[in-house]
């Protein structure tokens, strides 16, 4: 009898290792709290509140808003000599080192320490499905595949509510960003429609869109329109961490100043957004593609198969959003020491600086420093659960899940197309002196 029992496995077995793998990755996170380690150790910047109020030689970092000062600070200018003797004592700043309890009391570090576990648990558990033994008939509950299918939406859907509430905060950003950005939607609204509809054609895109119906095709554009708007504020400041990370500016500030090795990690980070969105553009990828019919030299030379291609673009699309979630520790840095550079301009920029713009702008980067992070992070985990749920292996009414599919690897490459192309274009206007930092 015991030599006619065999190992048969379980048809549940990869549900089993799915559900005890999220229950371990739960119980490390909140053990290691990843997302505070990364954000510990940063340096943020306090204005001082007064120096000398009193003739008592205290000092008083600025912890709460410039705009809550009393009333007895506000004087009139007076048009005499002492105007011109600045006091070089209030031209201080304070630097400090970030511990847990500090950022504990930081705005949206509930937020984004509960998104970047969900996204680590997410993407985990959907690369451990990739390289387990699946069965397509057996369903997805039995194969394992409903675990990674319920955190990877539901991420998904977390980050679009909190991408949306961020960007309806009053403080966070300027009103004139806030009306480029809606600008931007509405005018990309357009050409996402000529996308989906395919008023620009095949080949140029390589994406098959054609199964979706008319009204599918127009809440797709709706939504690349929207993702377009709500990017535009995050890409904003991840092109400005890019011109202060890389010293564009020359300015030989050591307090800005970065290490080789962050420097190498943003433009890897640029470079890799560039080259990925453009694998899905025809006439670039029909280089790298083996295509019989293409009597380029270059490309029989350098040409891939049409599976090992589609496997090249995937990685990359996926090390793109890896390199971005790396890179937020310095980004989150960078935009910090903006703050600095803007007291430092304004601390030098006339005889008598007026630094109450200064002031008001250290206090919200030191305020806002989990938000600046989280914008930071929502672009990667997008990018990442979207090409995830597009490998996993279930089928759902035949060619329905084919297309599902087709539609979230375009999402994800219409955001990183989108961010590429912000990037470059505010990056072009930062070198021809179009826009500045201040």
């Amino acid at each position: 009898m015991l030599s006619m029992v065999s190992l048969v496995p379980l048809p549940t077995t990869n549900l089993v290792l799915q559900i005890l793998f999220v229950i371990t990755l739960s119980l490390l996170f909140s053990f290691f709290r990843i997302p505070t380690l990364i954000l510990t150790g940063l340096h943020t910047y306090v204005h001082p509140d007064d120096v000398n109020p009193n003739g008592n030689g205290n000092i008083r970092a600025a912890i709460r808003r410039p705009s809550a000062m009393d009333s007895d600070q506000t004087k009139p200018r007076k048009k005499s000599k002492e105007r011109f003797e600045f006091d070089e004592s209030k031209a201080q700043v304070f630097r400090l080192t970030l511990g847990e309890g500090l950022l504990q009391s930081r705005v949206y570090f509930r937020e984004f320490y509960s998104a970047f576990n969900f996204t680590l648990l997410a993407t985990l558990s959907l690369l451990l499905q990739r390289f387990l033994n699946v069965d397509g008939d057996s369903g997805v509950v039995k194969n394992g595949t409903l675990i990674p299918l319920i955190l990877g939406f539901s991420s998904v859907c977390r980050f679009v509510f909190l991408i949306i509430k961020v960007g309806f905060e009053k403080s966070a950003s300027k009103k004139m960003e806030k009306d480029l950005s809606i600008v931007c939607g509405a005018l990309s609204f357009f050409l996402s429609i000529a996308i989906v509809f395919e008023l620009v054609p095949k080949r140029v895109i390589d994406f098959g869109l054609e199964p979706l119906d008319a009204l599918g095709k127009l809440l797709l554009a709706s939504l690349m329109s929207c993702i377009v708007g709500f990017l535009y504020i995050p890409a904003m400041r991840n092109a400005r961490c890019f011109w202060l990370g890389t010293d564009q500016l020359r300015c030989n500030l050591s307090i800005i100043s970065c290490g080789w090795f962050p420097k190498l990690l943003i433009y890897a980070c640029y470079t890799m957004s560039v080259f990925t969105s453009l694998l899905w553009i025809t006439p670039f990828s029909s280089i790298l593609l083996n295509d019989l019919k293409n009597v380029s030299i270059v490309g029989r030379c350098i040409g891939m198969s049409s599976s090992s291609f589609n496997s090249f673009r995937n990685t990359c699309i996926a090390v793109y959003g890896v390199l971005q979630l790396v890179i937020i520790r310095w980004n989150v840095q960078i935009f910090l020491n903006e703050s600095v550079l803007c007291w430092y301009q304004r601390l030098h920029a006339s005889k008598v600086p007026d630094l109450e713009y200064s002031r008001a702008k250290v206090f919200l980067h030191n305020h806002y420093i989990c938000l600046f992070g989280m914008q930071f992070l929502v672009q990667a985990a997008l990018v990442l659960l979207l090409v995830g749920l597009s490998q996993l292996d279930y089928d759902y009414r035949g060619y329905y899940s084919g297309l599902v599919k087709e539609v979230l690897m375009f999402i994800a490459w219409w955001i990183v197309f989108v961010w590429a192309v912000m990037n470059s274009v505010i990056l072009v206007l930062f070198r021809h002196g179009n826009l500045c930092i201040s």
